[in-house]
């Protein structure tokens, strides 16, 4: 069993995953060798919240160039963290909503 902060390692911050808060789901980057039980285990562990369900999907790497020069950036795994009706929210996120 892998630390559970090597599981969950950044928030993902974009409009839509802003949008999602206020329906109690959170979206972070999680890591590609992560299971859905690993990842509830490690929210519930970091941030002391009840969670409903858990979806993961894995998002490929885009190619970029400079120059001459192609290369790829890493593919990643995302999950969408729904939390429970009776559940706190997440302290980290208060303040951008």
């Amino acid at each position: 069993m892998k630390a559970a902060q090597d599981i969950i390692l950044k928030p993902v911050i974009t409009e839509k995953s802003m949008d999602e808060l206020q329906n109690g789901k959170y979206t972070f980057k999680v890591a590609k060798d992560a299971n859905k039980s690993e990842i509830k285990k490690a929210v519930e562990q970091l941030f002391g919240v009840e969670v409903a369900k858990v979806n993961t999907m894995n998002c490929n790497g885009r190619q970029k160039r400079v120059g001459r020069f192609a290369g790829k950036t890493p593919d990643w795994k995302k999950a969408i963290i729904t939390l429970t009706e009776d559940s706190k929210s997440i302290e980290f996120f208060e303040g951008m909503v």
